[in-house]
């Protein structure tokens, strides 16, 4: 174990940084930054909920501004940049990085035992599936016929065809093709990434070993905590992800730091220490203003980013309404490197309207007073000028010509906040 201490402060700094929320809309959308942006992250999450817009979307924007969608559609979907799986959730994951998820794909009916029943009952449905996309190319799951089975909720009611189509998608059998209004469209893995059954997938070993320090990589510093909720999938036995890491570490690829005012170990990729004292001696954590996506993977471990920011977030669309605090797709408010409130907004598209229903910010922001974890204080008229800019630029992304501002809490923030935004 390292005698130094490292700040708290370089370790949110060097997250800030591999998250590519250092300068956040600073630079414009390319392929090559979009290619280093999701490798470094190691994902780019999708999600149905449209309230504003796809998540992924979303993502995307908080660090380049507005972009043309049918481009990044095009890079995914054409260029094949970027192909769907698994990773924290369902995921962009780059291509570069198959011959590791070609393992996952390989060992998912091993780890995933729950599914023998069923492929018991199903196997003419799989093969019927399989033979129905290998001779009519890419389709969705309107394109097959069946019904739902009656009775039983949740995972289990769907109707077969969607299940074999979940199935040999994540055994690699399929792929997603593209999407039709947000529906998949499954392929043969081998048209939809050409050379993909000629890659060498790695070693189980390999892809533990990999699986930790991509996440590693993502958060520069972390737990073993940390690295269990970053990227969840697939879940390794505890046992499994100890042995890889005494692994890393005695190949001298991981270091055991110790980080101060926070107990237990926490560790580094070895490579990364020059990283970590650059980021300690940072003026600023991150220069801009940006609102962050409920999926957003700064934020997929929602306890290391209340370790780190002193910042409580919660995704409330799953929460009943009377009993939701702060709204049902609230945003964060990242500003230089601090989380300092959340934005919950609507999207009116037939309208061309940006609804900001409610507007909460922090108790510390809002009395001007000392951040959490002693960071450094906020300019608040500066803050609330790059939070009306960072709603203009939304809106422009969302096409709205018009913003109305509902609720401000506290109240006499919001003037300042719709003045800004003139």
């Amino acid at each position: 174990m390292s005698t130094s201490a490292r700040p708290l402060r370089a370790v949110r700094a060097l997250f800030l940084e591999r998250q590519h929320l250092a300068r956040p809309r600073a630079a414009a959308l390319t392929a090559r930054r979009l290619g280093r942006f999701v490798e470094d992250v190691g994902g780019l999450q999708l999600d149905s909920i449209n309230v504003l817009d796809r998540a992924h979307y979303l993502t995307v924007w908080s660090r380049f501004g507005p972009y043309d969608r049918a481009r990044l559609d095009r890079l995914v979907y054409r260029r094949r940049l970027l192909f769907e799986y698994w990773a924290h959730a369902a995921c962009l994951v780059p291509t570069s990085m198959l011959p590791w998820w070609r393992r996952a794909m390989l060992d998912y009916r091993v780890r995933h035992t729950g599914w023998s029943d069923w492929l018991r009952r199903n196997a003419k449905v799989l093969s019927r599936v399989t033979a129905a996309v290998r001779a009519n190319g890419p389709m969705g799951n309107a394109d097959f016929d069946g019904r739902r089975p009656p009775g039983r909720g949740g995972w289990w009611s769907w109707r077969p065809v969607q299940h074999a189509l979940h199935y040999l998608w994540m055994t690699g059998t399929l792929a997603v093709h593209s999407r039709r209004h947000f529906q998949k469209r499954f392929d043969l893995l081998e048209r939809a990434l050409p050379n993909a059954l000629g890659i060498q997938a790695a070693s189980a070993e390999e892809f533990q070993r990999w699986h930790l320090e991509r996440s590693l990589h993502a958060m520069g510093v972390a737990t073993e905590t940390d690295l269990s909720r970053y990227l969840s999938f697939p879940r390794f036995r505890p046992g499994a992800r100890r042995a890889a890491l005494r692994a890393l570490h005695a190949q001298g690829a991981v270091t055991e730091i110790e980080v101060e005012g926070t107990p237990g170990r926490w560790l580094a990729l070895t490579r990364d220490l020059a990283a970590l004292s650059r980021a300690g001696r940072v003026p600023a954590p991150s220069l801009g203003t940006t609102l962050l996506s409920p999926f957003d993977s700064l934020l997929w471990h929602r306890e290391r980013v209340a370790r780190l920011f002193g910042f409580d977030y919660r995704i409330e669309v799953y929460t009943p309404g009377p009993k939701r605090v702060h709204g049902y797709y609230t945003l964060p408010i990242l500003h230089h490197g601090q989380l300092i409130g959340r934005l919950d907004a609507k999207a009116h598209r037939a309208e061309r309207r940006l609804e900001v229903r409610h507007v909460h910010f922090e108790p510390w922001f809002a009395a001007t007073g000392t951040p959490p974890r002693g960071w450094d204080r906020v300019d608040q008229d500066e803050a609330l000028a790059g939070l009306g800019e960072a709603i203009g630029s939304l809106a422009a992304f969302l096409d709205a010509g018009e913003v109305r501002i509902s609720r401000v809490t506290p109240r006499r923030l919001r003037a300042p906040l719709a003045r800004s935004m003139r």
